[in-house]
């Protein structure tokens, strides 16, 4: 139970205490209403003894009377009802002190924290963990010893003490008889004693005659007391002293009074502040001295109901609600929460909470009148009462008791026979002959009998209640001990329940504990009062003193059970009050029981709510929520949120009424769609009822959940799709999800183009355009926006409910402050602080004109979610000023759709709750990312800013729209297709500097000036034209025909970069202006679906805005599907220079092309033609074709070979001039009817920009693999030479030609032909080694080791053998065959000519060594064996050379054979060295295939 002021001791004496009567006439009545006061009311402040008295017990034993209380009450002669229930009067009264009695004010905060319950019981907290709390024990057992931590509940004192106080006096005890009476005359009476006899008589009247029920007297001999009273303000001092001295004489001086009051003057009573004690007992006073027995009207209502703000409705309520005593019954389970369709749902708690003075009877008069108390008395009257007080106690009424205990006694003793003293007899009566107990079901239903007044058993537990009511509690003990006996016996129940009861108390009271408290007693009287004798108020009373005692010996579950069961359905404010009771012994077990205490608030919260105790039903709900809260029981949590709802509603709390229905709303709740919708439109009408009244802002609204954080804002307008064949740039939407990789690139490639666009150098103030920003990207700086220009923002909803909900009228709330960008910074310094203009008001009524002026805000009319649904709305804002804006949240009305089959209303009744539609706000907050730069953002949790909501909008900027016309979705490897693109200025500024950047520079080309064939102006009248600019010419594939040959600059096609300018005509386009472009495309090399990004750039004609420049993005995604495989190889030519060719030409060489169709026949591709093979090199060209094809053109098939060969030579010497290292020679071989010039758009364009990507490719490849061939060179010393001689040999090896395959496929598609015609590109590097066109798929690079230790610097470079064999080129001429007469001659001398070629471009040192092999050296290959060995070379065996660079030798040698036969002649060997080079570096020459002579005998 919670903590009360008093001990149980205190409590219990309280409870019992002597009774004293008063009877006054009507001048001593006035002199005390002088004080606003009647007699007893004067006496009632100073009842409580200060020192201590005693009395004799029987057998002549001190025994001491400490802190005695005595009740002084006028004699009221109206007869109670049954003493089994309270009138209804009482009852009411009962519930004013209930209701008059409220916590302080802020009671319904609730704090919980994390493993412990923090229960906030407005007093002070308790603090009670659940078991896994760390330290758990130390924490409960601290609980369960101090004080500290227990609740107080006033409340519940206030109605116990006044509920002890107005219990009817019963026959069958005697602790609320009168024992005394106080006969009151005044001293201003002419004959105070004739009026004191008059008085007496009246008292014996009363007692004696039989007409009165009431008041209950003690014993027929009753005690009178005579006061005197005399008002000193007026009356006659020495007269009232001379009336007393007779009184002495008449009554004896124990037996009257002088009462001297009313000293002060009403006057005098201004100055001094006199202490008021008597206002805290007027409401005591009222219950016992107002018509609190049978009456209707409410006619003394305490003014703590206004104080309170509940209106009397609450009470008549409840007393409505009891007709005859008894509650409404329960139907349903008491915790079942209240529908909307009970009764009219909250219309009627509206209805009640709107009207507080409804239902107020005559409003009686505030309890005393609202003047103070005691005006006229001072402290020395207060000494005079207290001290007259004490007089009659100890003097009067103390003997008086004394006497008739002894009395009684010897009555006892001598109707027992027993010994004269009952005290010293006690064991006798113990010691045998007990009664057996029996069970109370085996006991007749004899709570009707009544014994006559003197029954020596109703004798016997008088003189209890005697020694009870002086503390003799040992005797009293005894004596209940004795009458339970007695009363058992004669089966009179309530006699015997009262006796048990009592005995109960005494054992518990006794000090030193002599036996232990007889719980079962209580037990047995509770039991007995209630189901025997059907008296629910002793019941009660047993019950608040047997659960006291219980709590005080720390026995809380055997309270609590006690308590618990004391609660039923006869009154519902005594069972809360139990309840809430138990609750409190719950948490003040030695191991708190923190869910039962709340479980029991809430019951006990149910019942007041029941009793009409609006105020404590909702403290009990809170205190209970403090429990419930955060731990997952969300029904519990529903179910206490609702009725707190409900409850504040009633109480005119509309803001706590709004915040817990909005708890209900938010959480994830678990309750059905039914539910959820009553909910929903419980809240709905409170918030409505709420915002009414006021209209100055939009309030917050709980539904639907936004998520602010997914909140995405896009700049510009929204994309066009297609017109017709026009396809629009993809650019970005709010449909395409963020690809943090993606940006990167398009950021990466922003960065080219605006490095392009500043000479190579990106500005230091460079920001990557962000069209679209959301929780990804980078929103620490304030976005640009353009006037004029929408800003979308998508706000994500969602719908937590299991019911659709209906929003209406949806748009953005903002800020905006104009600022005019402009003027220079000076100036517009001044205009920053410009005043801000908002539509929060205008939001207030959506029909309303909008600031459409500044900016047009789009509504959206109606956006309806499904239950749990997660909805995006798009919201639009047109901004029309430049300055700051920043976007605050969304406004809207939201309403709840009811279903038609949900409800049971009247028509009238559906359609009041179909308008329930709210109009409120929800604000977008998002919060940055979390900070984690400095040692203080990493200890600390701080959050960066987000400003995506914060646009600058800027002055009007071009807008560009880019579309495209023919742009292909397929294509095949290498194929060339024309397309066309238009660009168009949508503004009204004129943009320039129009560049495109893409991560696929290869794929197209807008062509240049230079080099651009005239095209076609439309795209529909180039339909069948060749991409290619083509001459009718014979094929050059016939024997003799040489290629067609042009040289070209590379600058003419620009620089090959990924960044190309678009060559618009003037270089800008003014407002409203377009151009249309061809724009050449070319399938990718590699098979598959490519993802090809353009981005293009352009910027303002008008220089130095906030922006300075704009993107566009395209994405277009190209299936490529394979076509042909080109292979070519070269290798050097062996045929000696021909004649007409001038000395320093040396030789040429072969290229061998192998072109395989690799087409699969997916595309519909029924054949391929190779029309024409160009080269393009800087030292090279295709000179004729060796294998002419005998048809026009090669022509393949599915997975057919084609194998050409063709002989390239050098460039002539005045093509190869010193200017002439940029020119490129273009040779032309086509194998048709028409020649394509290879030099031209688009051909050239693509040759030069594959050659660059290519290029790129080979720097990491090359450069990785150079270090496999590197051999440690002892000998060599380190310097530079090795370097040198590598460039030399590399040089000597390399080989710079690339080819250009091209060719034309034919196409069924939709049972029509069509031609595509494309280029392919195989580049030769090195002699000997096979080029391909498709590049291979690159082999996974094997994980290297990390190495922790410095690397050695790597070795130098050597060139390979197999480098250093190409230095020198070696060529025999001889005859094929040679006849001699060996008959005549046996030695044949044939001469030959080796000719050496230096293919290097430095001086070369040659060793030839004619002698035949032998095993000193190894290195000869097999093919340098002779076929028949004996022939042998004549002359120098041995010769020493050098060569200049480029430098052709011919040397004159003779063979000689001895017979006939067949000869290989190619057995010298070659040994060549760079000339600055040591002896190491030389190695063998390859030698060429065999060199044959056959010999013939003439």
């Amino acid at each position: 139970m919670a903590q009360c002021v008093q001990s149980v001791q205190e409590f219990i004496q309280d409870s019992f205490v002597p009774m004293v009567a008063v009877l006054c006439s009507e001048d001593a009545e006035k002199v005390t209403r002088k004080n606003n006061l009647n007699f007893a009311e004067l006496l009632r402040p100073f009842c409580r003894l200060t020192s201590e008295g005693h009395i004799r017990d029987p057998n002549n034993q001190v025994q001491p009377v400490k802190n005695l209380r005595i009740s002084v009450n006028n004699v009221v002669t109206r007869p109670t009802p049954a003493s089994g229930a309270l009138s209804p009067a009482q009852r009411r009264l009962l519930s004013e002190v209930v209701l008059s009695c409220q916590p302080p004010e802020g009671g319904v905060a609730n704090v919980i924290t994390a493993g412990d319950y923090d229960l906030n019981f407005n007093d002070r907290s308790l603090k009670a963990s659940v078991p896994w709390y760390s330290a758990w024990r130390e924490t409960l057992l601290e609980l369960s010893t101090s004080k500290l931590y227990t609740a107080t509940t006033p409340w519940f004192e206030a109605y116990r003490e006044n509920f002890l106080q107005s219990m009817p006096a019963s026959d069958h005890e005697f602790l609320n008889h009168y024992l005394a009476c106080l006969l009151v005359v005044s001293s201003s009476e002419a004959v105070p004693v004739e009026q004191f006899l008059k008085l007496s008589q009246e008292q014996h009247r009363i007692q004696h005659s039989g007409e009165y029920t009431n008041p209950k007297w003690f014993i027929p001999n009753t005690l009178k007391y005579y006061v005197l009273l005399h008002d000193m303000s007026e009356g006659d001092e020495q007269r009232a002293d001379a009336v007393y001295e007779d009184m002495k004489q008449r009554y004896g001086a124990q037996g009257c009074y002088l009462l001297k009051v009313n000293s002060c003057t009403l006057s005098a009573g201004a100055d001094e502040q006199i202490p008021d004690p008597w206002s805290q007992y007027l409401h005591r006073n009222n219950m016992h001295n107002q018509d609190m027995y049978e009456d209707p009207a409410p006619a003394a209502v305490n003014s703590a109901t206004v104080e309170n703000n509940v209106s009397a409705a609450e009470v008549d309520w409840h007393d409505s609600a009891e007709k005859d005593g008894v509650s409404n019954s329960l139907d349903s389970h008491p915790l079942q929460l209240d529908t909307p369709s009970d009764s009219g749902s909250l219309d009627t708690l509206s209805a009640m909470a709107s009207d507080p003075k409804k239902g107020t009877g005559s409003s009686g008069a505030p309890a005393g009148g609202a003047a103070s108390h005691g005006a006229c008395l001072t402290l020395n009257d207060h000494d005079r009462i207290r001290q007259f007080i004490q007089e009659f106690t100890f003097r009067g009424l103390l003997p008086h008791i004394e006497k008739n205990i002894r009395q009684l006694n010897d009555q006892l003793v001598s109707r027992k026979g027993l010994s004269r003293s009952l005290f010293s007899a006690t064991k006798k009566w113990f010691g045998g002959g007990k009664v057996p107990e029996k069970s109370i079901s085996e006991l007749k239903s004899t709570s009707g009998l009544l014994y006559p007044p003197e029954a020596p058993e109703l004798q016997i537990r008088k003189m209890a209640d005697l020694c009870f009511l002086v503390q003799h509690y040992e005797l009293a003990y005894s004596c209940y001990h004795t009458a339970k006996k007695d009363f058992l016996s004669d089966q009179a129940m309530l006699y015997a329940a009262g006796a048990l009861e009592m005995a109960a108390v005494s054992a518990f009271l006794q000090t030193g504990a002599p036996r232990p408290y007889p719980a079962h007693y209580m037990d047995t009287a509770i039991q007995t009062y209630r189901d025997v004798c059907k008296n629910m108020v002793l019941a009660e009373r047993c019950a608040l003193l047997s659960a006291e005692v219980l709590k005080s010996q720390g026995k809380y579950s055997d309270a609590a059970t006690l308590l618990i069961k004391m609660t039923s359905e006869d009154s519902d404010l005594r069972s809360a009050l139990l309840l809430e009771q138990a609750a409190h012994c719950f948490i003040n077990m030695r191991n708190p029981m923190v869910r039962k205490f709340a479980f029991h608030m809430i019951l006990a919260g149910h019942r007041f709510s029941k009793a009409g105790q609006k105020r404590h039903a909702l403290r009990c709900y809170c205190q209970a929520m403090q429990v419930y809260k955060g731990k997952g029981w969300s029904l519990a949590e529903d179910h206490i949120n609702f009725t707190i709802g409900r409850q504040s509603f009633t109480l005119r709390q509309p803001e706590n009424a709004v915040s817990a229905f909005r708890q209900i709303l938010t959480n994830d709740s678990q309750q059905t769609a039914t539910q959820q919708g009553a909910f929903l439109r419980e809240y709905l009408y409170v918030y409505k009822s709420v915002t009414e009244g006021s209209e100055v802002a939009l309030p917050q609204l709980p539904l639907p959940c936004i998520h602010s954080s997914a909140t995405r804002v896009y700049f510009g307008h929204e994309r066009r799709l297609a017109e017709g064949e026009k396809q629009a740039a993809t650019h970005v939407s709010l449909d395409q999800e963020y690809d943090q990789d993606l940006a990167a690139l398009w950021c990466h490639l922003e960065e080219q183009v605006v490095a392009a666009a500043n000479r190579g150098a990106v500005p230091a103030t460079f920001q990557p355009t962000q069209c679209c920003l959301n929780s990804q990207t980078d929103n620490l700086r304030f976005p640009l926006a353009v006037v004029e220009e929408p800003i979308i923002v998508e706000v994500t909803f969602r719908n937590p409910l299991k019911v659709p909900l209906v929003l209406s009228d949806l748009s953005l709330l903002w800020k905006f402050t104009a600022k005019d960008f402009s003027r220079p910074q000076d100036e517009s310094a001044g205009e920053m602080a410009g005043e801000a203009i908002t539509n929060e008001k205008e939001a207030l009524a959506p029909r309303t004109a909008q600031k459409a002026d500044v900016i047009t805000s789009e509504v959206i009319p109606e956006f309806s979610m499904s239950p749990e649904e997660t909805k995006v709305a798009r919201l639009k804002l047109l901004p029309h000023m430049t300055g700051q804006l920043n976007i605050l949240g969304v406004a809207y009305n939201l309403a709840s759709p009811s279903s038609s089959g949900e409800m049971d209303h009247s028509t009238e009744g559906q359609q009041t709750l179909d308008l329930l539609v709210v109009r409120g706000r929800q604000d977008l907050e998002i919060r940055g990312p979390r900070l984690n730069h400095t040692k203080e953002d990493k200890t600390l949790v701080r959050h960066g800013p987000d400003r995506r909501l914060d646009p600058i909008i800027t002055p009007a900027m071009p807008l560009m729209e880019v579309f495209f016309l023919q742009f292909p979705t397929a294509l095949l490897c290498g194929e060339i297709r024309k397309a066309y693109v238009e660009f168009c200025n949508v503004s009204c500024v004129a943009l320039c500097g129009l560049r495109v950047a893409s991560t696929h520079p290869d794929f197209f080309t807008f062509g240049g000036q230079a080099t651009t064939p005239l095209t076609p102006l439309s795209p529909t009248s180039a339909e069948n034209c060749s991409a290619y600019k083509t001459l009718a010419t014979p094929p050059r594939a016939q024997p003799g025909a040489a290629a067609a040959v042009m040289s070209v600059s590379a600058e003419d096609f620009g620089r090959p970069s990924g960044v190309v300018e678009i060559p618009v005509e003037g270089g800008t386009l003014q407002p409203g202006e377009s151009a249309q472009l061809p724009l050449w495309l070319r399938g990718p090399d590699q098979e598959g679906v490519h993802e090809i990004n353009f981005l293009f750039y352009y910027e303002s004609t008008e220089k130095g805005g906030k922006i300075s420049h704009r993107v566009l993005r395209h994405t277009v995604f190209i299936c490529a599907s394979r076509s042909l495989s080109v292979r070519a190889s070269a290798c050097r030519s062996n045929v000696p220079p021909e004649q007409h060719q001038e000395e320093e030409t040396i030789g040429s060489m072969l290229v061998f092309i192998d072109v395989e169709n690799i087409n699969t026949s997916e595309a519909g591709v029924r054949e391929f033609h190779i029309i024409q093979v160009s080269s393009s090199s800087r030292h090279w060209w295709l000179h004729k074709c060796i294998n002419p094809a005998k048809d026009k053109d090669c022509k393949l098939n599915s997975r057919e070979r084609a194998k050409l060969c063709f002989r390239a030579t050098r460039c002539k010497p005045h093509q190869a001039t010193s200017d002439a290292v940029e020119k490129y020679t273009f040779a032309d071989l086509n194998l048709g009817n028409e020649r394509i010039i290879s030099s031209t758009t688009p051909c050239g364009d693509f040759f030069f920009r594959c050659c660059q990507t290519s290029e790129s490719r080979r720097v990491g490849p090359t450069s990785a693999g150079s270090s496999s061939h590197s051999r440690s060179q002892g000998s060599v010393p380190a310097g530079g030479g090795a370097s040198d001689i590598t460039s030399i040999v590399k040089k000597c090896n390399e080989l710079d030609l690339d080819i250009i395959v091209l060719w034309k496929a034919y196409v069924v598609e939709d049972n029509k032909q069509l031609i595509l015609e494309g280029q392919l590109h195989v580049a030769l590097q090195t002699f000997g080694k096979e080029a391909c066109s498709l590049t291979q798929k690159e082999e996974a690079q094997e994980m290297v080791l990390l190495k922790f230790k410095s690397e050695v610097p790597p070795p130098v470079v050597r060139p390979s053998v197999e480098q250093l064999s190409h230095l020198i080129k070696t060529n025999l001429h001889y005859p094929e065959s040679y006849s001699h007469p060996f008959v005549q001659e046996s030695l044949c001398v044939v001469p030959v000519t080796l000719t050496l070629s230096n293919c290097s471009l430095a001086q070369v040192d040659v060793i030839i060594d004619l002698r035949h092999k032998s095993t000193s050296l190894p290195s000869f290959s097999p093919e340098s064996l002779e076929v028949h060995s004996t022939f042998t070379w004549l002359g120098q065996t041995q010769y020493k050379l050098q060569l200049k660079a480029q430098e052709v030798l011919c040397l004159a040698l003779r063979a000689c054979f001895l017979q006939t036969g067949v000869y290989n002649l190619n057995t010298p060997r070659v040994f060549a060295k760079p000339a600055d080079q040591g002896a190491v570096c030389e190695t063998s020459q390859q030698t060429a295939s065999p060199a044959l002579i056959i010999i013939n005998n003439a």
